[in-house]
C-alpha cells in the first residue's frame, strides 16, 4: 500500500509514519506544511528509507494537493495536518479555521476527485482515515460517564470548534459523497519528540532548568493520557481494518488531574535528576489563573476499537511518563533548538496547555 500522510513531520504524525515504515511494508507519502511545531527531525530513523518521501506543501494549497495525489497514487489517506494547541486557538483562532475546516475541505474534495477515477479494485482498497480528538465532546463533570462515539459535540474553545467541524465535513463526505471515510478522535498524547509548548514536556524542560512550573487553576481538570506509540498503533489498525463510516475513540485508560501529572514529573526528577540545593522539583509548581473556557475532564471509553480491532494500550502511564521524562533528559540537542527559534524564556515559562 501506499499511504499519504498528512503533517507527518509532526508529533502525532511523525510516530505514525515510524510506526509505518518501521513496523510495516507500506510506503509512505508525508505531506507537510513545516510549520513551527513540525520538525523533521522526529524522522531521522526513516528519512533515508526507500519506502518514505517527503512532500513539503500546505493542505490548503488545491493544486499541490492534487499534483501529489496524481504522482504517488496513494491508497489511502491518513489525515493529521491540523493547528492543535488550545491556547494559541484562543489567540488567534484565524489560522485554526484556515487549516481545520477549510484544509480538510480541500484534502476531502481533491481525496474525492481522486477515488471517483480509481478502478473498481482500488476503489475497494482505498480509504479516507480523518483523525481528531476528544476535545470535540466538550467538558465532563467528575462523575459523567466517559465519552463514546454517540457522545453528543459541545466543543468549546476555537480549536476544538474547528475540529467539530472537520469531522462533520468528513462524515458528509462519506454519506454524501460515497468516500470512504474512517474517523477516530483520541485523548491526550504524551512520549518523547512532543513540540516542548504542551504540558508534560513543558514541565520536564521548565523543572530540568529550575524554572517555575505553571499549572492552570489548582491543576483539578483531569485527561485521559495515551502514549503516542499506542496511539500510532491504533491509528494504523483502524486506517487498515476500520468500518467506513465509522468512529473509533482511542484512549490510554490513564485518567490523571493535571497537578497530579506535574506532581509524578518532579518526583521522577527528584530521583534521577535531584536539585543541587536539595529541594524538591515540586517547589518549583506555581498556580496561575485558569484559562478562558477551560475544560475540566475528558474521559474515553475505547472499548469498541478493543473489541472490534484487537488494540488496546500497552504502556501503563507511570512507566511512560518515566520513558518519557528518561528521553527529554538524554535529547536536549533535540529540544534545545526549537526553545532558541521559538521562544524567549519568559514565553516559554507561560506556556501552559495540558493537549497534544
Amino acid at each position: 500500500m501506499k499511504i499519504l500522510v498528512t503533517g507527518g513531520a509532526g508529533f502525532i504524525g511523525s510516530a505514525v509514519i515510524r510506526n509505518l515504515i518501521e513496523h510495516g511494508r507500506e510506503e509512505v507519502i508525508n505531506v507537510d506544511k513545516l510549520t513551527y511545531a513540525a520538525n523533521l527531525d522526529t524522522l531521522a530513523s526513516v528519512h533515508c528509507h526507500p519506502r518514505y518521501t517527503l512532500e513539503h506543501l500546505d493542505i490548503c494549497d488545491v493544486a499541490a494537493l492534487k499534483d501529489v495525489f496524481m504522482r504517488h497514487q496513494p491508497d489511502a489517506v491518513m489525515h493529521l495536518a491540523a493547528e492543535s494547541h488550545v491556547d494559541r486557538s484562543i489567540d488567534g483562532p484565524a489560522d485554526f479555521i484556515q487549516t481545520n475546516i477549510v484544509g480538510t475541505y480541500n484534502m476531502l474534495e481533491v481525496a474525492l476527485n481522486y477515488f471517483r477515477q480509481l478502478d473498481s479494485m482500488s476503489r475497494e482498497q482505498f480509504r479516507f482515515h480523518h483523525i481528531s480528538s476528544d476535545e470535540v465532546f466538550g467538558s465532563l463533570g467528575p462523575n459523567d460517564p466517559p465519552f463514546t462515539k454517540n457522545t453528543p459535540y459541545k466543543p468549546r474553545s476555537p480549536y476544538s470548534a474547528t475540529k467539530a467541524a472537520s469531522d462533520h465535513l468528513s462524515l458528509a463526505w462519506y454519506h454524501t459523497y460515497g468516500l470512504p471515510v474512517v474517523l477516530s478522535n483520541c485523548s491526550n498524547n504524551y512520549g518523547p519528540f512532543q513540540f516542548p509548548e504542551k504540558l508534560i514536556p513543558l514541565m520536564i524542560i521548565n523543572a530540568m532548568a529550575g524554572q517555575v512550573l505553571p499549572v492552570y487553576g489548582k491543576g483539578e481538570n483531569i485527561r485521559d493520557w495515551l502514549h503516542v506509540d499506542d496511539h500510532a498503533a491504533a491509528l494504523v489498525a483502524i486506517m487498515k481494518r476500520g468500518r467506513l463510516g465509522e468512529c473509533y475513540l482511542v484512549g490510554g485508560d490513564a485518567e490523571r488531574r493535571n497537578l497530579d501529572v506535574v506532581i509524578g514529573i518532579c518526583r521522577y526528577l527528584d530521583t534521577v535528576l535531584p536539585r543541587s540545593d536539595g529541594s524538591p522539583h515540586e517547589s518549583l509548581i506555581n498556580f496561575v489563573q485558569d484559562r478562558p473556557g477551560h475544560d475540566f475532564r475528558y474521559a474515553i471509553d475505547c472499548e469498541q476499537i478493543k473489541s472490534e480491532l484487537g488494540w488496546k494500550p500497552v504502556m501503563n502511564f507511570e512507566d511512560g511518563l518515566a520513558q518519557t521524562i528518561d528521553w527529554y533528559i538524554r535529547n536536549q540537542e533535540w529540544w534545545e533548538p526549537l526553545l532558541a527559534n521559538q521562544y524567549d524564556g519568559s514565553r516559554l515559562g507561560l506556556a501552559r496547555s495540558e493537549r497534544r
